[in-house]
């Protein structure tokens, strides 16, 4: 958790703490922090399918902890909408999977043992992961911007990560065929993109949460600099992207698939992973689930160690 030191705290916040917010900010923090917190839990999920499954035992280790930096990501975030009175098991395990509103590129299932498609799906989410939380630094309420600090240390890391492996997939030979890599980055690049373009899928809020400053960069900005990000160095590295840097948002749009998430609409792959991440809870008929992180705010506390 970031310190007093690292927090703007010389700045007044135009929205008050948890209890002084009006309903409409209420629901416009909500729905920015669901999908802060449902991305990073539903992400790290699958990466922990990808634990002692990496190509080298480096990459097993750096998998693993991304996705225990993810689970932590997301225990920050979703602590924050127990401020307004919701549990941790009502936030996650008993709530119904349509209410979840993170993007279908962090559901998909990866494709069957392909290391391109784990990297793929970090480069892009990174990406955006890394503006999301930058336009978050200038969010306008204040138990957010208490969290923002730790969360981008750690996705600095997670960013190179994908991007190192990126460039040795590309550059480099996979099975003793120096196309093979290349191929197979560029499959995933085919197969996941459209679904990428959901994490800048707006909610119904979206409108709130920018004009209350809970974000104040609309994702449409986002988007716009998304592209202008990963097109030009997957491009660079010789992959062929569906959509210019500069397209019209219109023709972007047209990539988008049918499940948006943050809508409530799904792909056919979150039914089952829901039903894998809420078995053990509804097979033992709790009541209460154990803690997924330690309380950020707990004075000796650091927002990320299991219990």
């Amino acid at each position: 958790m970031a310190t007093d030191e690292t927090l703007p705290w010389d700045r007044e916040y135009a929205l008050g703490g948890p209890d002084e917010l009006s309903e409409r900010e209420q629901a416009a923090v909500e729905a920015c922090l669901r999908a802060l917190a449902d991305d990073e839990f539903v992400l790290a999920e699958r990466y922990t399918e990808w634990q002692v499954r990496g190509p080298t035992l480096e990459s097993d280790l750096a998998v693993a902890n991304i996705a225990q930096d993810e689970l932590g990501h997301a225990r920050l975030w979703y602590d924050l909408l127990e401020d307004f009175g919701y549990t941790e098991s009502e936030l996650i395990w008993e709530r119904p999977p349509e209410d979840f509103r993170h993007a279908t590129l962090v559901e998909l299932p990866f494709d069957t043992g392909d290391w391109a498609d784990a990297i793929v799906r970090g480069f892009l989410y990174d990406e955006f992961e890394h503006l999301r939380l930058d336009a978050l630094t200038e969010t306008e309420y204040p138990r957010i911007a208490d969290r923002v600090g730790k969360v981008q240390g750690e996705e600095h890391y997670h960013r190179e990560h994908a991007r190192n492996w990126l460039e040795r997939l590309a550059t480099g030979a996979v099975d003793g065929d120096p196309a093979n890599g290349h191929r197979r980055v560029q499959e995933a690049l085919d197969r996941l993109f459209p679904h990428a373009l959901t994490l800048f899928a707006p909610t119904v809020y979206e409108p709130d949460i920018v004009e209350l400053g809970v974000r104040p960069t609309p994702l449409s900005e986002l988007r716009e600099a998304w592209l202008d990000a990963v097109v030009p160095e997957l491009e660079a590295l010789g992959f062929t992207v569906p959509v210019a840097p500069d397209a019209h948002p219109e023709a972007v749009d047209t990539l988008l698939p049918a499940e948006r998430g943050r809508d409530g609409s799904h792909t056919d792959a979150w039914p089952d992973l829901y039903d894998e991440l809420t078995f053990t809870y509804r097979q033992l008929d709790r009541r209460e689930a154990p803690r997924l992180m330690a309380d950020p705010d707990d004075a000796d506390g650091d927002g990320g160690a299991p219990r």
